[in-house]
């Protein structure tokens, strides 16, 4: 696998813009959520919306530990705000997931997502789990929406207005 110093390698190509995809399409199962609530849109995405995110951190964790092992061949953040932002994007991207995940094991269900048995259903609810899921899955959801719109808006303007084109990094 090639890298460089100036460019991402293909598997982390891959993966940022596969996990950028499925953001895409969480986040419009959210909105139609929200928006069209009982629409067959909001049905058909929202059907998706706990199988994708378990696709997520899946994909995360493998991102984060491709990004570790190949630390020293990795282009430079550009200073420590992007740093920063880059580290406040990985936090959220796996720690958005895991609390859904631990949220569906406390409320007791079963869950398979792509018909693969992650946790197995049980009677009665472990509180904690569904109330700390609850109030910070969301919350965390919009923050991340919020960083993902400012990574794509930094990288464009730098680009534009600091000359350094860094979507070719990965593209």
């Amino acid at each position: 696998m090639e890298m460089t110093h100036a460019r991402y390698g293909r598997l982390s190509r891959a993966l940022h813009w596969a996990m950028a995809a499925l953001f895409a399409w969480q986040f419009a199962s959210v909105g139609a959520r929200v928006l069209l609530p009982d629409s067959p849109l909001d049905e058909f995405l929202w059907a998706t919306h706990k199988p994708l995110g378990a696709l997520l951190l899946l994909l995360g964790l493998l991102r984060l530990a491709w990004a570790l092992w190949e630390h020293p061949r990795r282009p430079a953040a550009l200073n420590g705000a992007a740093r920063l932002g880059h580290l406040a994007l990985y936090a959220l991207m796996l720690a958005i997931p895991a609390l859904a995940l631990l949220r569906q094991f406390g409320s007791g269900r079963a869950f398979s997502p792509f018909g693969l048995p992650l946790m197995p259903g049980f009677d009665g609810e472990i509180e904690w789990m569904t109330a700390l899921g609850s109030a910070l899955h969301g919350l965390l959801g919009w923050t991340l929406l919020v960083l993902l719109v400012g990574h794509i808006a930094m990288a464009l303007l730098h680009g534009r207005l600091g000359g350094q084109p860094v979507l070719k990094r990965m593209a």
